[in-house]
């Protein structure tokens, strides 16, 4: 194992230097430094010029600048912007945070999204609901991230805030959206023709019972899950994970899950004081009080295999902690709607935050929330697509497997035969794209970032490229190459936890 991480790593670090000058060589013999001093009319722009070349040490070679620069970082030096004067240390640890918080979210909603729906589409292959996903794929696959973008501004933020003004839902528009959510829960159920009518009527009903109780009550100038709504999607969740996990029939393993979800509902008043004054420490140890909790109950219903009811407990108890988060969320969405800085217009086009903007840990997260949804959204979108068709033919392929024909064969539920046999297989070569997206995406959605003024890996790049600054694109270039590196070794050992026939140290 150590002799393989060893010989990874140092074919990885050959790459990596073998790449990094690369770079330095390109952007030597295509930037020029001087270029704005080549035009300039100051009366003392030779002695400028002098001063730049000596400051970039520009009359000395390409070949030996490079190994000056790699010289400072091997001694921990990144090197200095010469534009602005800051180390490329600390740009990029301003950077990094920006883009760790506008990608991450992104990725994991869009991984998670992405693989649901084309495992769905897979088991669902040539009916409606598969050709709808293929086709909504492929447009937006097609689609450009710029006009992704534009669209969401102008409907997304300025149409909702018009939209907040009076909030009220047209009879005509309830009927149109409860319709479409028919539709669209008839296909992902499926079943026989009686099966998919149910579905539709009981989505339709329900879609538009939602839809008329937040035009008729304004529930949207001051929503709140409340304890009815937190119990109701509390008890969705414990079905939802016990039904993937341990299937319903395992009595205890949802009994368990209940119970969880109903321990939940009961701490929200508690919940409330330890919220007071709360910050990220609190809700991170929180959420690990929520697993062990979830672990305890699991535990305590028992069983022949603890682990299975352990596992959907805490996995309720996730769930019914994020509806407890956004519970109170809510509740400053009121005060901060009508903030002087905000004007009832919330959701943000531009920046990482409201200037000027003050408030406690709940206003300062939920204005944090409404200027990354747009990009957010943005990035989903886009990445949805192809994780969606990844899924898709990886699970066709196994399905079809003889293994998989073997499972049915002896008599096992078309559940276990899906998420323990397929999908385990058919994420093998999804773990070859998603570490390798995942590093990608960290050297900033650049487009992204440009149009919605966020300053992060990508904006840090792109003006560091204008201004002919070679320091912060080669410590950019240093992060994603580095993140790259790890994500490669990293497929290696996720292939192995896959699949036990593949070994590490072969």
């Amino acid at each position: 194992m150590m002799t393989f991480i060893a010989r990874r790593v140092l074919s990885s670090l050959l790459v990596l230097l073998g790449a990094t000058f690369i770079v330095f060589m390109l952007f030597s013999y295509s930037a020029d430094p001087l270029e704005d001093l080549r035009f300039s009319n100051a009366p003392n722009v030779q002695q400028l010029i002098d001063e730049r070349v000596a400051l970039l040490n520009l009359d000395v070679p390409p070949v030996i600048r490079y190994f000056m620069w790699l010289g400072s970082v091997l001694r921990g030096d990144l090197g200095t912007s010469w534009q602005t004067g800051q180390s490329v240390a600390s740009m990029l640890g301003s950077a990094i945070p920006s883009t760790v918080s506008l990608v991450l979210a992104a990725l994991v909603l869009a991984i998670g999204l992405g693989v649901l729906v084309g495992i769905v589409a897979a088991l669902r292959q040539y009916t409606r609901f598969d050709y709808a996903v293929t086709f909504l794929s492929f447009v937006l696959f097609s689609l450009p991230s710029f006009w992704v973008a534009v669209l969401l501004k102008l409907w997304g933020a300025i149409g909702f805030n018009d939209f907040l003004r009076d909030p009220t839902i047209a009879w005509y528009m309830i009927l149109l959206l409860s319709a479409i959510s028919g539709v669209l829960w008839s296909a992902i159920i499926g079943g026989a023709r009686r099966t998919r009518w149910v579905s539709f009527a009981a989505s339709l009903v329900a879609t538009a019972g939602i839809l008329a109780f937040i035009s008729e009550t304004d529930w949207i100038l001051d929503p709140s899950l409340g304890h009815v709504g937190i119990a109701v999607l509390g008890a969705g969740i414990a079905f939802a994970v016990v039904a993937l996990t341990a299937g319903l029939a395992n009595r205890r393993a949802l009994y368990a899950a209940l119970t969880t979800a109903a321990v939940g509902v009961a701490l929200k008043i508690p919940l409330q004081f330890v919220f007071h004054g709360a910050n990220w420490g609190t809700i991170l140890l929180l959420a690990a009080a929520a697993i062990a909790s979830g672990c305890l109950i699991g535990w305590l219903f028992g069983g022949y295999d603890r682990g299975v009811s352990m596992r959907a407990a805490a996995m309720t108890a996730v769930g019914t902690g994020a509806l407890l988060f956004i519970d109170r969320i809510m509740q400053v969405w009121y005060f901060y709607n009508r903030a002087s800085q905000i004007n009832f217009r919330p959701i943000s086009t531009i920046g990482a935050q409201t200037p000027g903007l003050r408030g406690d840990f709940w206003i300062t997260s939920l204005d944090q929330f409404t200027h990354l949804l747009l990009p957010t959204i943005t990035l989903i979108l886009i990445s949805f697509a192809g994780y969606t068709r990844y899924t898709r033919a990886s699970m066709l392929e196994v399905m079809n497997q003889d293994y998989i024909r073997t499972a049915r064969a002896k008599g096992l539920p078309e559940r276990v035969v899906t998420v323990r046999h397929a999908f385990r297989n058919a994420l093998i070569p999804l773990a070859t794209i998603v570490p390798l997206d995942v590093a990608a995406m960290f050297g900033g959605a650049i487009i992204t970032e440009r149009i919605f003024a966020w300053s992060g890996m990508g904006d840090l790049f792109m003006r560091s490229l204008q201004r002919n600054d070679v320091d912060p694109i080669m410590g950019h270039f240093l992060v994603i190459g580095s993140l790259l590196v790890i994500a490669s070794i990293l497929v290696d050992f996720i292939y192995a936890a896959l699949d036990p026939r593949i070994r590490v140290n072969a």
